[in-house]
């Protein structure tokens, strides 16, 4: 074993090659030093898969298809390839780790309406989510809030042993990781959801359209406060009041669960779980797609996202939508080396579902801007889609979606300062400063991190082409800076907007910012815990309370820290170059 407990059968550092994932032959270690990549390999078909950036196939072997003696001798090559000597770089600590974190998420909800889990009324159906209601668990607020918090905290150091064991040489075997992924997000699907009430307000939205009204122009509480509803009785604040803010198509898949769960808030619930879920995994499957042809990238596509308990946590434990939207992004980027009209209808679909999602499509149109023909097919491809929603089909939701520009999170870094000129300013102009300074950031940060993002090719670029002129890896790369950018400065944010920064973050290279996500989303989780706006216990309030208000914020503005001195060091780093450059070109030539 070596000094710093690394492996020794970690692959020796090779003496040049690109940075992370790029298309030499050589790809990155921890560090961001080199190492020689996968050479090529037997697959299960007996082909071979060439190393990254390699192109071509070498002949297949008919004789090896379906021999079990050859498999085994691969099977046990894969695993000899990698043997960790240090727990923090252990495949099977992360592995474990990782579904602990689920098995007491799962746990906590089966036990039923709690501090965290949300009560869906009475069940009338064999339908999911499925739990024992253990009356006890009404009382164990304390019991069930640090439960919660022990998941998110190992679900965390679970994904950061598993993103070193990668950067240390682990392969895993793709597809049982990726089922691995499937089941966890699965399971978590099939109990109530926790700590969030946002999926009771969109059961409530689809109700309202259910009833004929429109939840852009009225609220659920304006409803129930004057007649009964078996739907609209059970949501909870803090949101009652507020019209709907999501896009049409996430609208409609709100009343497609209430027109399928009848007026049953339980049944209701379990579909708006399965319109989160599948959207999940078929959006992970691009992913893993995205990064097709090269192992390396295809292990990280696989734990950062569908394997990803962070993720897992804040998307599919709470029934967000947020991948909805993503989904059709991802199938926009896939489409971007094939078609600029399909690329801009799958964008232009995700802004129908959620307006914030733009991002990627300033990205795309960033990848297109030295070919003006198909950039003006993409905008074609992205305009159809948002004219019929926001102009035909529902021209309100479009200024109610505007409406998210105007909230401060408490676990934010914002939060503070907002407080602050709170006490001697009024609300408006508190927020108007806050803005001014996020605004300003963005700007700035997006920069910095123009300046130390890595470039690197997008797997399926050929070879000897130049990755800077690739529209999907110069698209992922520019969606994976804005989208940081945006999440790190925005004065409102929360755990599982986290998905647009993992999409692009799980295809890329390893980098910094791999660590920074996995703090961020860790203590944004912990900050909604219990999350709920319900009673319960005072000092179960006051611990909660400081770990939103005080702790997230603290967490948060040390990411944004982070990102200036990446920004620094690089600068710093590449500054003695420059300068050993322009001494050079200055000495006198000898005559």
């Amino acid at each position: 074993m070596s000094k710093n407990g690394r492996s020794q059968n970690r692959p020796r550092p090779g003496n040049s090659g690109s940075r992370a994932g790029g298309t030499g032959a050589h790809a990155s270690g921890r560090n961001g030093r080199s190492m020689p990549a996968n050479p090529g390999r037997p697959t299960a078909r007996g082909s071979y898969t060439a190393a990254p950036g390699q192109g071509g196939r070498k002949p297949s072997n008919s004789r090896s298809r379906g021999n079990p003696a050859t498999k085994r001798q691969r099977e046990q090559a894969r695993k000899q390839h990698y043997a960790p000597t240090v727990w923090h770089r252990d495949h099977r600590v992360a592995l474990v780790l990782i579904i602990m974190a689920t098995v007491i998420t799962v746990g906590v909800a089966f036990l039923g309406p709690s501090a965290v889990t949300l009560t869906l009324g009475p069940r009338d159906s064999w339908l999911p989510p499925w739990y024992v209601p253990v009356k006890a668990a009404k009382s164990a607020d304390w019991a069930v809030s640090a439960s919660i918090w022990v998941a998110i905290l190992t679900a965390g150091l679970g994904l950061f042993t598993g993103s070193r064991a990668l950067a240390d040489g682990w392969r895993p075997h793709l597809r049982r990781l990726f089922a691995l992924g499937v089941v966890l997000s699965t399971a978590t699907c099939l109990v109530p959801p926790l700590t969030s009430a946002d999926v009771l307000m969109y059961a409530a939205y689809g109700r309202l359209q259910t009833i004929g009204r429109s939840p852009y122009d009225i609220t659920p509480a304006e409803v129930f406060r004057s007649q009964y509803d078996p739907v609209l009785t059970l949501t909870e604040r803090p949101w009652t009041d507020t019209p709907s803010v999501y896009g049409p198509i996430t609208s409609w898949s709100q009343w497609l669960a209430n027109y399928l769960g009848g007026e049953n808030m339980h049944d209701i619930v379990f579909w708006l779980q399965m319109f989160a879920l599948v959207p999940f995994i078929l959006t992970c499957a691009g992913v893993f797609m995205l990064a097709h042809g090269d192992r390396n990238r295809q292990a990280r596509a696989v734990l950062f996202g569908i394997c990803n308990p962070l993720l897992i946590w804040a998307v599919l434990a709470g029934a967000h939508s947020e991948a909805l939207s993503v989904m059709f992004a991802v199938f926009g980027l896939m489409m971007m080396r094939k078609s600029p009209v399909l690329a801009g209808l799958g964008i232009g679909l995700a802004g129908c579902a959620k307006l914030s999602i733009g991002i990627y499509g300033l990205a795309m149109l960033w990848a297109y801007r030295r070919e003006p023909k198909k950039a003006a097919l993409l905008l074609l491809g992205t305009f159809v889609p948002m004219a019929l929603c926001y102009i035909v089909w529902q021209p309100s939701a479009f200024f109610q979606v505007l409406r998210n520009g105007g909230y401060v999170s408490v676990g934010s870094w914002a939060n503070p300062i907002f407080r602050f000129f709170d006490l001697f300013a009024t609300g408006v102009h508190a927020k108007i400063i806050v803005g001014v300074v996020s605004y300003t950031m963005l700007i700035v940060i997006t920069w910095m991190l123009s300046r130390v993002v890595p470039w690197t090719a997008a797997p399926g670029l050929l070879p000897g082409q130049d990755p800077r002129r690739d529209p999907i890896t110069i698209a992922l790369r520019t969606a994976l800076v804005l989208s940081v950018a945006w999440l790190v400065t925005s004065v409102y944010t929360l755990s599982w907007y986290d998905l647009i920064v993992w999409v692009p973050l799980a295809v890329w290279a390893m980098s910094r910012l791999d660590r920074l996500f996995i703090l961020r989303g860790t203590f944004l989780s912990l900050a909604y815990v219990p999350g709920r706006s319900i009673d319960v216990t005072p000092s179960l309030d006051l611990v909660a309370t400081r770990v939103r208000d005080t702790v997230s914020p603290i967490v948060q503005m040390f990411v944004l820290a982070a990102i200036v001195h990446w920004w620094w060091s690089d600068r710093k780093r590449r500054q003695p170059k420059r300068v050993t450059a322009e001494a050079a070109d200055n000495m006198p030539v000898a005559a």
